[in-house]
C-alpha cells in the first residue's frame, strides 16, 4: 500500500461501488421488472432446451450438440449478471469485493467469448448441412465435435487469462466507483491512478475476436444464402430462409450491444453513460432468452417435443380425479 498526503493507493481495495445505470437510478425498480421478466424466460427456456436434448436420445445431431453448448453458456451468462443487477435494482446492493468483482468480470466476458464461438460453430454446422449435405456425417464427426466443443470452452478463456493479470497489477486511489451494474474490464481499469493503455489495446485485441467470429458468420450465412437459392422447391427455400433469418436476427442482438459495449468504452466518449449501460445489459439477457426461442421452438425435433410433453401432462391431468 503507497500513501500520499492526498490519498490512497491500494492494489486490491477491500470493495468497489456498483453504481447500477447512472442517471437513472430513480427508476431502477421499474428497469428491473422487464430484466427480471428476460431472466426467467432465459431460465425456463434453456433449462428446457437441455432437458428435452439429454432426454431424448434421437436427438444426437451436431446440430443439438452445440445447441446444448449454447443453452449451459446463456444459462451461465445470464446468472453471472443479472442476480447482482436485481440486487442493485431492488436492495441497494452496491458494494462488491474485489475478488468478486474481478472474478465477474473474467466470467462475463469467457461466457461472451464462448457465446460467440458456439454462434460460429452452429453456423458452420447449417453451412456444412445446407452447402455440402451428401458430407455432413463425414465432416463433423464425434471427434470433430468434441474438438470444436473444446475449442469453445478453452479459446476465450485462454483469451481472457492476460485481463486477470492486467487487472490485478493496477493500483486504484480511493474513487472506487464503477458506473455499471457488473464488473468488466474496462469499467474496472478505468478507476486505476495509473496507465491504462495496455489495458486498452489488449480490450481492443479482444473485441477484434468478436469481429472475426462476426464476419467468419457473415460469410457463412452468404454460402448458405446462394446456395438456397439455387433449390429446385419454392418451399424447401422458405423454409432455408426462414430459419437462416431467424437465426440471423439472433446473432444481430448479441453482436451489436456486445460490440457497442466494448468499442464505447474506447471511442463513444459522447455518447450518455445510462445508453451504455442500458445497451450493455441487453446482450448478457436478450440473446439467452432468445435463444430458445429462436434455435429451439423454432427446430421441429425440440417443438414437436415439447408440444409431445405438454400434451402428454395435459391429458394426464384430464385423467386424474378432482
Amino acid at each position: 500500500i503507497l500513501s500520499s498526503s492526498s490519498n490512497t493507493t491500494t492494489f486490491h481495495p477491500d470493495t468497489f461501488f456498483l453504481v447500477g445505470i447512472p442517471g437513472l437510478e430513480d427508476f431502477h425498480v421499474w428497469i428491473s421488472l422487464p430484466f427480471c421478466s428476460v431472466y426467467l424466460v432465459a431460465l425456463l427456456g434453456n433449462a428446457t432446451i437441455l432437458l428435452i436434448i439429454w432426454s431424448e436420445r434421437t436427438l444426437r445431431e451436431p446440430m443439438f450438440y452445440f445447441l446444448a453448448i449454447l443453452s449451459v453458456i446463456d444459462l451461465a451468462l445470464s446468472s453471472t449478471s443479472v442476480p447482482r443487477m436485481l440486487g442493485i435494482f431492488w436492495f441497494g446492493a452496491h458494494n462488491i469485493g474485489f475478488g468478486a468483482c474481478v472474478a465477474q468480470m473474467f466470467l462475463i466476458h469467457t461466457f461472451t467469448g464462448m457465446e460467440s464461438v458456439v454462434l460460429l460453430a452452429m453456423a458452420f454446422d447449417r453451412y456444412v448441412a445446407i452447402c455440402a449435405p451428401l458430407h455432413y456425417t463425414t465432416v463433423l464427426t464425434p471427434r470433430v465435435q468434441a474438438g470444436i466443443g473444446v475449442v469453445i470452452i478453452m479459446s476465450p478463456m485462454v483469451l481472457m487469462l492476460p485481463i486477470l493479470y492486467l487487472t490485478h497489477r493496477l493500483p486504484f486511489c480511493e474513487a472506487r466507483i464503477i458506473a455499471h451494474s457488473y464488473c468488466e474490464h474496462m469499467g474496472i481499469a478505468k478507476l486505476a491512478c495509473a496507465n491504462i493503455r495496455i489495458n486498452a489495446i489488449y480490450g481492443l485485441f479482444v473485441a477484434s475476436f468478436l469481429v472475426m467470429d462476426l464476419t467468419l458468420v457473415g460469410i457463412s450465412y452468404m454460402c448458405i444464402l446462394r446456395a438456397v437459392f439455387l433449390l429446385p422447391s419454392r418451399d424447401a427455400r422458405h423454409k432455408a430462409l426462414s430459419t437462416c433469418g431467424s437465426h440471423v436476427g439472433v446473432m444481430c442482438v448479441f453482436y451489436t450491444p456486445c460490440l457497442f459495449s466494448y468499442l464505447t468504452h474506447r471511442f463513444g466518449q459522447k455518447i450518455p453513460r445510462y445508453v451504455h449501460i442500458l445497451v450493455a445489459n441487453l446482450y448478457v439477457v436478450i440473446p439467452p432468452a432468445l435463444n430458445p426461442i429462436i434455435y429451439g421452438v423454432r427446430t421441429k425435433q425440440i417443438r414437436d417435443r415439447v408440444v409431445h410433453v405438454l400434451t402428454s401432462k395435459m391429458f394426464s391431468d384430464c385423467k386424474s380425479p378432482c
